[in-house]
């Protein structure tokens, strides 16, 4: 077998994989009870409101990946479109900052998850050892650098997915009965804000753009990846937050909101449907702040490299950016620890609308070497447009102390940029696609 053929091991299921292990990583397991707590009986609408938004950007992602098949991934599809500006350096920095706060949902909802199985005195201080604990054990095992986890993602992402399928086939069956309408609500706006706070548990289709190069036949392949990954994580979520809100009420979800998958497991499937939600949870944040290290760690090499980090996070020991790995390591146990699940679903649904925003520009720009159809990336860039403004309405009105940290972490990204082109003259390199 030559290179060629032998790098090109990717194949449809395999990429759906990766694009379903990705969404269903663990954002799932965390921001059921906060999505509960702001859509209660209409909380399957928001979950298919922010799955649509994921679906049209899915679109561009497919059209940019088979044109600028990259392990940059977003990083290159915003060089590509924008060049070399600060719009584009900050994006791509904002990017890596979103990635730390999606390693800080996974190990909040590991911590959260985890202190269940220790008595009610001592889960506050048991979630943030199990917050730190499995940080720095994921650090550990990417700096040494572990096949058997990255070769065992498969069997992971197959096996979260029987659990959840359990959960949802033993609720369905459960309230067969007595079915729980599901309505808009009082409030429709503030619906459509608790869709967008948990937008962030589709982010992780993008990573399929990250493999690009790796895809067997991409021009069929990478479309259908991207489609049906999202479309079988939107029923997928639709399902669960339906069987949710079904067997138990908003108020006990509520309260139970960090491990609400498993509460609502239990008047099903009893306390073993509890345990079993928990330790799915827990295999599944494991599998993902793994996967999600290895990624992020990754995406500063690159921004290292096209000028918009430190040249330090160039460096690779052992062939791994190192030095990238550990600074998002260090980040990702800051904002775990210090902020609540609600601030950490914020900074993160808004990061990736923004940066989906992009996205779909990039491929409105690019439409003729693309060969895109316009209108449907126009339409994108309206729905996380309209998703965004919605979000910092809902903040605004409910939690106005958390817009500050929407803005620093914005701010942050800008400012990185800006420094290090102003001290350093470093410039973005843009790979040349034929």
């Amino acid at each position: 077998m030559s290179d060629d053929s032998s790098a090109k091991s990717i194949g449809l299921l395999s990429a759906v994989s990766i694009g379903v292990g990705g969404m269903v990583g663990g954002g799932i397991f965390a921001v059921l009870g906060l999505a509960v707590k702001l859509g209660e009986g209409g909380t399957p609408i928001a979950f298919m409101l922010a799955g649509l938004v994921a679906l049209i950007t899915s679109y561009s992602y497919a059209k940019l990946s088979v044109r600028y098949p990259s392990e940059g991934g977003t990083v290159e599809f915003l060089n590509q479109a924008f060049g070399s500006g600060m719009i584009t350096g900050g994006l791509n920095v904002l990017l890596w900052l979103s990635y730390v706060v999606m390693l800080s949902l996974y190990a909040y909802a590991f911590g959260s998850y985890g202190s269940t199985f220790f008595p009610d005195s001592m889960q506050s201080i048991s979630r943030h050892v199990l917050i730190s604990g499995i940080v720095i054990l994921m650090t550990a095992i990417n700096v040494i650098g572990s096949k058997v986890v990255g070769k065992s993602e498969e069997w992971i992402v197959a096996f979260k997915v029987a659990i959840l399928a359990i959960f949802i086939g033993g609720g369905l069956w459960s309230i067969r009965a007595q079915p729980v309408q599901v309505t808009l609500g009082s409030n429709p706006l503030q619906l459509v804000a608790g869709g967008m706070i948990i937008f962030l548990a589709y982010e992780g289709f993008e990573l399929i753009a990250n493999t690009a190069n790796d895809i067997k036949n991409p021009e069929k392949t990478l479309p259908h990846a991207y489609y049906s990954a999202v479309l079988f994580v939107i029923l997928l979520y639709v399902l669960i937050a339906y069987v949710t809100v079904s067997s138990v009420s908003t108020d006990t979800i509520v309260q139970a909101q960090d491990y609400a998958l498993a509460v609502a497991a239990k008047p099903f499937l009893g306390s073993f449907g509890f345990n079993l939600i928990a330790v799915a949870a827990l295999l599944s944040t494991t599998s993902a702040i793994n996967a999600t290290l290895y990624g992020a760690s990754r995406v500063s090499y690159i921004i290292a490299k096209d000028g918009e980090l430190p040249e330090v996070l160039e460096k690779k020991i052992w062939n791994r950016p190192v030095e990238g790995l550990l600074l998002t390591s260090a980040m990702t146990l800051f904002v775990a620890n210090l902020f609540d699940l609600s601030s950490i679903s914020i900074m993160g649904s808004a990061g990736f609308l923004l940066i989906f925003g992009a996205v779909n520009a990039a491929n409105v720009r690019l439409h003729k070497r693309t060969k895109a159809k316009k209108w449907i990336s126009i339409t994108g860039i309206v729905a996380c447009v309209i998703a965004l403004l919605t979000l910092i309405w809902y903040v605004l009105t409910n939690s106005p102390a958390d817009i500050y940290v929407l803005i620093v972490m914005v701010f942050l990204a800008f400012a990185i940029e800006y420094a290090y082109r102003k001290y350093t003259g470093r410039k973005i390199k843009k790979i040349h696609f034929f």
